[in-house]
């Protein structure tokens, strides 16, 4: 029973020893990644919306004018990998003026747009086809993993920056890293600044102009490092 007891105590006794040194002197920093980019692409989403009494009829000519309006984009040298269909929706409105039941078909297609010179001769023909919404322009960079790879090493980076500030007036050293988190909320390019003008929906394509402003994007990793101190 003695030997049991001592066994036990020698046992605890090397556990608490064990916790001891597993208790490694270490400090906790988080580290931001930003790189700025002025953007080489776009995705665009359009809209076409067609009224009516009769649900049959409105659906069937929404049909007809997208069936132009996709024909239109594969005229217009977009890959097919690069339009797709969001959204088809049939809903009953009711107009409280008129007091008579109507109906609405939507359908939404959205582009990736990978030559931003385009974008008027493009946007101007599919109004002309028939589309009637431009629902979103959403900016991005064809170099985006390349740059998100650089942004994570920007992030490791400040991290250790950060980590040697906080320690330079202890006498310590930061040794290595023990454990990294990335924080980020998501991947996709955060917008710095967005404009576009309003536009004619006659649009004359034979005048010169602009309508965006792509500005810059930004491609933003966060993280969290623990690292030893010597």
């Amino acid at each position: 029973m003695k030997k049991t007891a001592l066994i036990f105590i020698l046992a605890f006794t090397t556990l608490l020893e064990a916790q001891e040194l597993k208790q490694v002197p270490m400090i906790n920093v988080s580290g931001e990644g930003k790189i700025k980019v002025v953007p080489d692409q776009a995705l665009v989403s359009i809209s076409l919306e067609t009224k009516g009494t009769n649900a049959a009829d409105v659906k069937k000519e929404n049909d007809i004018k997208m069936d132009a309006v996709l024909k239109y984009i594969k005229k217009a040298n977009i890959a097919k990998e690069d339009f797709q269909t969001q959204r088809v929706s049939l809903n009953p409105n009711y107009d409280y003026e008129k007091k008579k039941h109507n109906y609405l078909a939507t359908q939404t297609v959205q582009i990736l747009l990978k030559d931003l010179s385009k974008y008027d001769a493009l946007v101007d023909g599919l109004v002309e086809i028939g589309i009637n919404r431009i629902d979103n322009v959403e900016f991005k960079s064809s170099k985006f993993a390349l740059l998100q790879s650089d942004a994570r090493k920007l992030a490791i980076k400040d991290a250790k920056v950060k980590a040697e500030d906080f320690v330079s007036v202890l006498g310590q050293k930061v040794g290595k890293a023990i454990t990294i988190s990335d924080n980020s909320q998501n991947y996709n390019p955060q917008p710095i600044r967005y404009a576009m003008k309003t536009m004619s929906m006659a649009g004359d394509a034979a005048e010169s102009r602009e309508t965006l402003a792509t500005g810059e994007i930004e491609i933003i990793v966060n993280v969290s490092v623990s690292f030893i101190l010597e």
